[in-house]
């Protein structure tokens, strides 16, 4: 039996609360490229497509070169506009904590530094035909936010925590059958509903917010991060703070952070509890079950990423991510799963694992010509596998949300 959601034990596995003590902490991988000669030529793939509309963009795979993805080629995915935050910013740590915080850019950095490399995808990743390159990994710096919760004192009542971003934008509320009166103040507006009088379509300028629970926002891993690969955070990924929670798709990772709020009920808030939810309708019998998760945490994945020729000798390249990854193995056409080399420096450093992708290749010598597919597949160490896309799982889907299913590239050999 296939699990196919990672457990967050596997994540944690190898002692990071063992690290959460130390002054400073560095936990990064090589910035290492993939393997490869100067007279190597690029295979360009058949089905190559790339959408990136501004101010979106995607890693371009075929260009992937090196472990750590640099910061203008970073993927970039945001649902407001980007914030310009001045020298008054501060961050509150606020609701159910025995002292409210206050914090500026100078007073976290004088915290216990870390840094660590932490690959994100964004959780449409491979939803559609065009989008395929939200996921880059790199290497962040900032102050551990559990110590941070702990010095404000956690009310024994408290069950979530919210992040709040400084994006912010119109909402209209139009399922929401309770509104029974405009909000009070502008620019925040309600209109009548001509089918139930007495009733409102609510249009708010809603904040951008996710939250988990107390115990997730504790894992000794969420960092909140300033640096971005040895500069300060780029205004694209959140300067000048985010958090970054390993092992959790990108909407979790909340940039232009201005207040963490800690409270005693779920937070049901536009990205967490109308956007960003997974649907899915799967049988019960003759019977359609609808059901409804938020995503979360990301599921094991890899991608063929590039295919090169050296005289007629060829190699594929690909990444594998989403958890600790024991192997991975790939297909040519329709014949047999072929284990490729993976370069674990990425996967475990320092005897603990981490949460950065890991390279793989495989040798090609002499294909026939034609057009040729490439299929890969990535294992975990607990014997999780990628999943084909027919798998009911997955195809139960409705939205394009969590599509972690195996993925198939085309080139073509002369």
């Amino acid at each position: 039996m296939v699990n196919h959601v990672m457990s967050r034990r596997s994540l944690l596995k190898g002692g990071g609360a063992a690290l959460a003590g130390l002054s400073t902490v560095h936990v990064a991988g090589p910035a290492y490229a993939f393997p490869g000669d100067r007279d190597e030529v690029l295979v360009p793939w058949v089905d190559r497509q790339l959408f990136t509309p501004p101010p979106f963009t995607q890693l371009d795979w075929e260009q992937l070169d090196d472990w750590v993805t640099a910061n203008d080629d970073f993927f970039v995915v945001f649902h407001y506009d980007i914030p310009k935050l001045d020298a008054s910013w501060r961050l509150g740590i606020t609701g159910l904590v025995a002292r409210a915080q206050s914090l500026s850019l100078a007073d976290l950095a004088a915290r216990q530094r870390r840094e660590q490399t932490v690959t994100l995808e964004c959780s449409g990743d491979h939803g559609f035909p065009d989008f395929t390159g939200a996921v880059s990994n790199a290497r962040w710096a900032g102050t551990p936010l559990a110590p941070l919760l702990h010095a404000a004192g956690l009310d024994r009542k408290a069950t979530e925590v919210v992040f709040y971003g400084a994006d912010s934008g119109p909402v209209m509320i139009r399922d929401n059958p309770g509104v029974v009166r405009p909000p009070s103040r502008p620019p925040d507006t309600g209109t009548p509903d001509p089918a139930n009088p007495g009733r409102f379509f609510l249009t708010i300028n809603e904040q951008f917010s996710r939250s988990m629970s107390v115990e997730e926002a504790l894992d000794p891993d969420n960092l909140l991060a300033f640096e971005m690969n040895g500069a300060p955070l780029p205004p694209a990924h959140g300067s000048p703070l985010r958090l970054i929670a390993p092992g959790w798709y990108g909407v979790a990772n909340v940039k232009w952070l201005t207040r963490i709020d800690v409270v005693d009920q779920r937070h049901a808030g536009r990205f967490m509890a109308r956007d960003y939810v997974t649907i899915r309708e799967p049988k019960a019998g003759a019977q359609t079950v609808w059901t409804f998760s938020n995503v979360s945490h990301m599921r094991l994945k890899s991608a063929p990423a590039k295919v090169t020729r050296r005289r007629d000798r060829y190699t594929i390249m690909g990444a594998a991510w989403g958890a600790p990854v024991s192997r991975v193995e790939v297909k040519i056409d329709e014949g047999p799963w072929i284990e490729a080399d993976l370069d674990r420096q990425g996967d475990r450093r320092h005897g603990r694992e981490t949460f950065a992708w890991s390279f793989w290749t495989l040798p090609w010598r002499r294909p026939a010509s034609g057009k040729r597919s490439i299929t890969s597949r990535a294992f975990d160490y607990e014997g999780n596998i990628q999943p084909p896309p027919e798998d009911p799982y997955l195809s139960s889907r409705v939205t394009y949300w969590e599509n972690n299913g195996q993925i198939t590239r085309s080139v073509l050999i002369p």
